[in-house]
């Protein structure tokens, strides 16, 4: 019987992909474990192997299009079969082309039809009634206007604004002295500043000046504050990235910046960060590589870098507490040491995983950590190969960075940020000699990993890349 095959989970953090290139086509026969297809996630370019057998009976989507997780991307079935239901059910095919044409259809009528007519008469003809009655019982007639025709504040009044529509204001490039605020008192809040922005009435100051007399206040008659903000803001240029002479351009983010953003904002968010630096005495380590190297010879070289993921895995084995995970009620402690390493692609950051490092040689190490750097930049990591880490090593030492943080990469409780290498001054039995110092930080989720519990483990670590011989051993 005919089924719809929805897009599956292909990485841990993926919620939708994007389907790079098809591997069948209509009419071939699957069976369990073929390939499909190659579909983009948020980390990496993932196979997609079928699960059942059968005939690809119909492709739901091109090559190209974003699909959200367990979205139906193609039928299975007999040959001959008919999925005319199916297709209607996923929404593919002449189907779907109906509802993206009607869509707008109806959009396009609202304003033509309803709006127009509804908007201008009522209040004229209630304002015409009223107004003569209004004007001789009180001096505050036009009660509806400061929502519709009231340009800012009243002379000698400092102007109200809520601290999110000045901070929108100065993104947008708003004049907020030519905006008539809707909150409470007459506060220009975040709503007013976005339909000026949008060139909506609340933009338009000066023609309430001219209609009730009381108009925008000059320049002398806001407050030295807002009058010092105003001013710059009417001086940064707006625009849109579609209008001429726009000073900004909106790129998409890809799918794995858009979950790179997200990953990291609930992480710094959600997790209790606090950080650790210490000092390396980096020169052992540097001399110690310069001889592995000599060693292996043609057979590839070791960075810095592989020494120090060798040497995390090593202080992980001798302080399990610290290759841990917060799992709501529980402190989750893995019996392997797998180390993700940072690495750098075009429009992101993956972090390939080395397993069970603690356990293997430093040569292979390395040879481990360049094949997966290789394999990263050109997309094509497997699943098993950007999951599972238990602690994390970022490393911008070859980029110059002397120092800094690095945020957590849930559910890992711990990231090692490693510096550069630097050549300092240095105090050694009373006489200052040349040295050569690195500087790790260690972001710690303070759940699982304590402050003398995090400064052990990095004294661990210290003595490891001090004494670089024990990382053979």
């Amino acid at each position: 019987m005919a089924q719809i095959i929805g897009l599956p989970k292909l990485s841990p953090t993926m919620e939708e992909g994007v389907l790079l290139r098809w591997t069948k086509k209509e009419g071939d026969k699957v069976s369990p474990g073929d390939l499909i297809a190659e579909v983009e996630t948020d980390k990496a370019s993932m196979d997609f192997n079928i699960e059942d057998e059968g005939t690809l009976l119909k492709l739901l989507v091109k090559e190209g299009d974003t699909v959200k997780l367990g979205g139906p991307v193609l039928i299975i079935g007999k040959p001959g079969e008919d999925i005319a239901a199916l297709v209607a059910q996923a929404g593919s095919g002449a189907a779907p082309e109906a509802p993206k044409a009607a869509a707008p259809a109806p959009s396009a009528q609202a304003p033509a039809a309803p709006v127009k007519p509804s908007a201008p008469p009522a209040p004229t003809a209630a304002a015409k009634a009223a107004e003569p009655a209004r004007a001789a019982a009180t001096p505050k007639a036009p009660a509806p206007a400061p929502s519709k025709g009231d340009g800012g504040p009243a002379p000698g009044k400092k102007l109200l604004a809520s601290p999110l529509a000045k901070s929108l204001a100065v993104e947008l490039g708003i004049d907020l002295r030519q905006i008539r605020g809707t909150g409470p008192g007459g506060r220009i809040v975040e709503r007013d500043v976005r339909t000026a922005a949008e060139g909506g009435a609340a933009a338009a100051a000066p023609a309430p000046s001219e209609g009730n007399g009381r108009g925008a206040p000059a320049a002398h008659e806001v407050s030295d504050e807002d009058h010092t903000m105003t001013q710059a803001i009417a001086v940064r240029p707006r625009g849109t990235a579609t209008e001429p002479g726009a000073d900004f351009e909106d790129v998409p983010a890809s799918n794995m910046r858009k979950r790179i953003a997200q990953r990291l904002t609930e992480a710094k968010r959600d997790v209790p960060h606090f950080y650790l630096q210490r000092s390396v005495d980096a020169g052992p380590l540097l001399a110690f590589r310069q001889k592995l190297n000599d060693l292996l010879g043609d057979r590839g070289k070791v960075s810095v870098n592989d020494l120090v993921v060798k040497a995390v895995a090593i202080a992980l084995r001798r302080m399990p507490e610290c290759n841990a995970a917060w799992v709501g009620d529980a402190i989750r402690r893995f019996h392997g040491v797998h180390v993700g390493v940072a690495v750098s692609i075009e429009d992101g950051l993956v972090t390939p995983v080395v397993r069970d490092a603690d356990k293997k040689g430093i040569g292979q190490i390395a040879a481990e950590i360049r094949d997966l750097a290789d394999r990263a930049k050109k997309r094509a990591l497997k699943g098993h190969e950007i999951s599972g880490s238990t602690f994390t090593v970022s490393n911008l030492g070859m980029f110059g960075i002397e120092r800094f943080t690095a945020i957590l990469n849930p559910p890992e409780a711990g990231i090692l940020a490693v510096g550069a290498v630097m050549d300092v001054p240095v105090v050694d039995k009373g006489a200052v000699v040349p040295g050569k110092r690195m500087t790790v930080s260690m972001s710690c989720d303070h759940r699982v990993i304590d402050g003398a519990l995090g400064a052990r483990w990095l004294q661990v670590f210290t003595e490891l890349v001090e004494k670089p011989e024990s990382l053979a051993l």
